[in-house]
């Protein structure tokens, strides 16, 4: 693989990593204005779900930036 497509590949993968983080410090948001402003705790329950499955997509997508580091 070219240097450059190397870099274009690992630049995707860390865009990709970056988006559950967007996701998770969005749902983190809407937990404090929940708590804030003693919103339904469902809202506050829902956002905390997303917040898991988004590290665990980052998490995911940090293996593949790992993966694609050890070829």
């Amino acid at each position: 693989m070219s240097e450059e497509k190397e870099v274009n590949t690992l630049n995707k993968l860390v865009h990709d990593a970056r988006a559950p983080l967007n996701r998770i410090s969005m749902n983190a948001e809407l937990i404090k204005l929940v708590l804030e402003n003693d919103m339904p705790k469902d809202k506050a329950l829902a956002a905390l779900d997303k917040i898991i499955s988004n590290c665990q997509q980052c998490s995911e997508r940090l293996q593949n930036i790992t993966d694609f580091n050890n070829k």
